[in-house]
């Protein structure tokens, strides 16, 4: 997480009643465990709202920037001048977006919760100067709300807590806001993939393009194997963060699914690491998904130098080339493997 986020979460969040803010955590954990949209706001007071910014706000701003970097390698010169953050609570998408665009110049915060949006507002007050100069502005998103224009669109973490009806309504409200990059994130569980899926085939379907992480824009063949897409990103907890979940460890690995759509036609990557790396003496294994819609297990080794060296460099999410390397074998995967 850059440095720029911790001390504003800190100089807003530092004094806080932990008690008040543990009972808080609990409750959203307990929220976003079952599974299920929430019966009620979830963000519904400033409590619950101060909560979420500790518990929650890390990880969506390393998810969503993770997904960013790899849309951004395959696309370097793409300008974002203005985002619109649909249901972006506390801001985190935000934030991230203005790391991985610094020509960024204008961003709107849509969320239904007006103690979210007050909270993002003096969160954004220690950040860079688009985020400080941010609007935010309560929308209750239902049928027929207008989503402003801007370049990118983010819905990240949204989706899993609306009902099903809705969410192709706000993926379609962002789509038609969106003048050239659509981002979709969720948890990296089968309902957020699921949700995930969803959006990237109506997108597909009214003309997107997929940038990332797919490297083509036809059937998923994750899904048809029954499994499910998500990636990895690992971030340093705060002192109050350990505090309120009770952790250990100085760091959590978020997981997360996305897709990146692009309105005009992109170059994606030829192939997609899914997983970690199996590295062992002399050989590396990798699953990846290629362009020609399939995934399959390579077992590179130190016959192929080059191919070596690059499997070694190579992590979970990695665009991975369909030059065929000298391999000790290649097969297709036809059940999942976690």
């Amino acid at each position: 997480m850059p440095t720029l986020l911790t001390p504003a979460l800190d100089a807003v969040l530092d004094g806080l009643p932990a008690d008040t803010l543990r009972r808080a955590t609990a409750s959203l954990i307990e929220s976003y465990r079952s599974g299920a949209p929430p019966a009620e706001q979830v963000l519904r007071d400033p409590g619950t709202a101060a909560a979420y910014a500790a518990y929650r706000m890390p990880a969506t701003h390393a998810a969503v920037g993770r997904a960013l970097r790899h849309a951004t390698e395959l696309a370097p010169d793409v300008s974002v001048r203005s985002l619109v953050d649909v249901g972006g609570g506390t801001g985190a998408a935000t934030w991230a977006v203005a790391e991985a665009f610094p020509g960024l110049a204008t961003a709107t915060v849509l969320d239904g919760s007006a103690d979210a949006l007050a909270l993002g507002r003096r969160i954004a007050a220690h950040g860079p100067p688009v985020v400080t100069r941010a609007t935010w502005s309560r929308t209750l998103l239902r049928a027929g709300t207008v989503v402003p224009e801007a370049d990118l669109a983010v819905v990240s973490y949204l989706l899993g807590e609306l009902p099903d009806a809705l969410q192709a309504t706000v993926v379609d409200a962002a789509a038609t806001a969106a003048a050239a990059l659509l981002l979709v994130v969720e948890p990296g569980t089968p309902r957020g993939f699921a949700a995930v899926l969803a959006a990237r085939s109506r997108l597909t379907a009214a003309g997107w393009h997929v940038l990332a992480p797919c490297p083509q824009d036809g059937p998923c063949p994750v899904a048809a194997l029954g499994d499910w897409c998500h990636f990895s990103v690992r971030l340093d907890r705060t002192a109050l963060h350990r505090r309120l979940k009770g952790g250990r460890l100085g760091h959590e690995d978020e997981k997360f699914s996305y897709v990146v759509a692009s309105r005009a036609p992109v170059q994606p990557a030829t192939g997609r690491v899914l997983r970690h790396p199996v590295t062992r003496k002399g050989l590396v294994q990798l699953q990846v998904c290629h362009a020609d819609g399939s995934v399959r297990r390579a077992v590179v080794t130190k016959r192929d130098p080059m191919a070596y060296r690059a499997a070694r460099d190579a992590a979970w999410g990695s665009t991975w080339s369909d030059r065929p390397p000298v391999i000790a074998s290649t097969r297709t995967i036809t059940s999942p493997k976690e």
